[in-house]
């Protein structure tokens, strides 16, 4: 982190990012702070970030479109990764999460004093992982996100065709391309157990995006099953264990 701490408020209400302005001036004689920018929502504050240097996200967590616990998932992303302190109206049952996972946070009203505290912590707390951040998340993301030449592109997940494991990375891919994103295969599919099924070890698809069920190879009656996606020509193999998913998605 730089001497002085780059700060980004992130508050959907105006009203809210004022009061945050003030209360990091009112904390400036004792903690070097500067107030990098405001984003009112969190693709906003994805953007700035792709542009603008910050040490320090102050970052709503109730916001309309892409919560705040979604935004941090993005921020992880980056190299180095901003440090993310929540501010939040979650009840007590929610903070005990926030504590439970390290992450700081910071409880509205918010008081000029407890401010100063979370941002001189801010500069030795490691980034919550995305595994921690994960399990705060309330419902599945809206987007993936991966990072490109020191930038976040987000994946809107309605537009992904499949999703496939190899090695430490999962191949994202819609019918325009493909992406890398470092995640659990299997934790993608518990996020997202609604939308996509797996048809093999190493794959999900999606479910919307499943055009019929065809064999492969030359005897055309008796090879394995591939799925026939939406979009792509490539046909994805539906593994011996799998073979149920056949069944049931030809049946709906």
């Amino acid at each position: 982190m730089t001497t002085r701490l780059r700060v980004l408020i992130v508050d959907d209400e105006a009203p809210a990012r004022n009061r945050m302005r003030d209360l990091l001036s009112d904390v400036g004689n004792a903690i070097a702070v500067d107030v990098a920018g405001e984003a009112a929502g969190g693709r906003e504050a994805l953007r700035f970030v792709e542009n603008e240097t910050v040490d320090v996200v102050l970052l709503d967590v109730q916001m309309p479109g892409m919560n705040g616990i979604e935004v941090a998932q993005h921020l992880q992303k980056l190299d180095p990764a901003p440090a993310v302190i929540f501010t939040t109206a979650y009840d007590t049952y929610a903070i005990r999460a926030f504590e439970l996972h390290a992450t700081d946070y910071l409880l509205k009203p918010i008081r000029a004093a407890r401010l100063q505290e979370a941002l001189l912590r801010a500069k030795n707390i490691p980034a919550a992982s995305l595994e921690s951040l994960g399990q705060l998340q309330q419902e599945p993301r809206k987007c993936l996100s991966a990072a490109e030449r020191g930038k976040v592109h987000l994946i809107p997940v309605e537009d992904v065709v499949f999703l496939r494991a190899e090695l430490k990375y999962v191949t994202v891919r819609t019918a325009a391309r493909e992406y890398l994103i470092e995640e659990s295969l299997t934790r993608l599919e518990q996020e997202f157990e609604s939308a996509f099924v797996r048809v093999h070890r190493n794959c999900l698809v999606a479910r919307s995006a499943i055009r019929g069920f065809e064999r492969a190879g030359a005897d055309a009656g008796e090879g394995p099953w591939q799925v026939v996606l939406a979009g792509i020509e490539e046909r994805i193999p539906v593994s011996r264990r799998q073979q149920h998913v056949v069944r049931e998605l030809s049946r709906q």
